[in-house]
């Protein structure tokens, strides 16, 4: 086998040897080397250079036809200067060919290539397959999830298979349908709870009208009546007119759910509906102890409004602030600008605290249940103000502090 290696490394190298010398004059050695394709042109010229040049072994890689018309082969020439006689250099030169690790790199380079196309092939696959089996129903699943929250209750994912992908889709249009059967039913509910509000409120009030019309003559006449029945008629006609002003706003809600309010739109001066309301107020301002102003730096502000809808909110508003002022000072701002025109009730009583402000306009709530009214109310007020301003595209907001009383700010565009 050492024989065998011997062989197979003389097989790759090859020497040649140049002289140096030629024009001094001395006898010398032409060009000698062992194959015949080899000459002095084989070696680099700037490699012959170096070697005559310098005093140690140089090597440079190279390319050389080792065949007469054959390709060139890799090669490495390693070369040194040796001296045959006294004064006759030569150049050494020994040629390694890499022609047969060449195809070996070749060949790895070739491996490599493929493996990588494999892996890429791999890869790829892998990524098609989570984004079929994970990334696209995920996305499926989110698509549908924001139908659903924009109200198309009738919009299902598609179930493939049965892995955890299909189980979520099934669990997810479970979860739809409960959610589409309980809003049917809500939807229902209310549905009835408002056709129960508007027929009791329509059949109540024919024999509501009977009884305000007994009332009244009984009221009348109390001063015929003996103190204790006196009283009795007075009670009775409060208490049916009272009943009479829920009754009107529940039919007005009633309208409001239906969908059935409109607008009469005119051309209106904002001020002149405040001082309607402030003088309409005035006896209420005397019971409760409190003074009633109007301030602005404008006389004068048109908009376009239902001036009756208008009338019920600020009236709503302002005896809101009497009754619950403690007979402090309740002031009325107006402002405007290109846009829109602003009207604030500000009083200094009781307040409210921050979570009760986010609970003002329900219906029939009240700040504290266990405090009897002293003007009356319906507990419909600020609901029907909430649904006039909706209507006329505006807003109604709320701000206040305990002890220091609540501002409602009415803004009309």
């Amino acid at each position: 086998m050492g024989a065998m290696s011997m062989d197979s490394d003389e097989a790759g190298r090859h020497w040649i040897l140049i002289p140096f010398d030629r024009g001094a004059g001395q006898s010398f050695v032409g060009v000698q080397t062992q194959s015949p394709w080899m000459t002095s042109a084989s070696v680099p010229q700037q490699l012959q250079q170096r070697v005559a040049d310098g005093d140690g072994t140089y090597w440079q890689p190279a390319s050389v036809r080792m065949q007469e018309g054959g390709a060139e082969q890799p090669v490495i020439v390693i070369g040194d200067v040796v001296q045959l006689n006294q004064n006759a250099r030569y150049g050494l030169f020994f040629v390694y060919d890499f022609a047969d690790p060449q195809v070996t790199l070749n060949s790895i380079h070739a491996v490599l290539l493929l493996s990588m196309l494999a892996l890429l092939l791999l890869v790829g696959t892998i990524v098609w397959y989570v984004t079929r089996e994970v990334v696209r129903p995920v996305s499926s699943t989110a698509r549908v999830s924001e139908q659903l929250s924009e109200g198309d209750l009738d919009v299902r994912m598609e179930v493939r298979g049965s892995n955890e992908v299909a189980r979520l889709s099934r669990s997810f249009n479970r979860m739809a349908d409960n959610l589409q059967e309980q809003i049917t039913q809500l939807e229902q509910l209310s549905t009835m709870q408002q056709t129960f509000v508007s027929d009791v409120s329509h059949e109540l009030r024919t024999p509501l009208t009977t009884v305000k019309m007994a009332a009244e003559v009984l009221f009348n006449a109390r001063e015929e009546f003996d103190p204790v029945n006196r009283r009795s008629a007075e009670l009775l006609h409060h208490q049916v007119d009272r009943f009479d002003s829920m009754l009107s706003d529940l039919l007005e809600i009633s309208r409001f759910d239906a969908g059935a309010a409109r607008l009469d739109i005119a051309s209106t001066d904002i001020f002149s509906v405040i001082y309607d309301v402030v003088e309409a107020a005035g006896p209420l301002v005397l019971k409760c102890g409190s003074t009633l102003t109007v301030r602005s730096q404008l006389t004068r502000c048109v908009a376009q409004m239902d001036q009756r809808r208008i009338d019920r909110i600020i009236r709503n508003l302002v005896s809101n602030a009497l009754e619950h002022g403690d007979g402090k000072p309740v002031e009325i701002y107006v402002a405007s600008n290109e846009n829109a025109v602003a009207v604030a009730v500000r009083d200094y009583g009781i307040g409210m605290e921050e979570e009760q402000t986010t609970k003002v306009f329900n219906r029939f709530w009240r700040a504290d249940p266990a405090r009897a009214r002293t003007v009356g109310g319906t507990g419909l007020g600020l609901s029907i103000a909430q649904e006039d301003t909706r209507l006329h595209r505006g807003q109604l907001d709320v701000w206040a502090r305990p002890g220091e009383g609540a501002c409602f700010r009415l803004t009309l565009p």
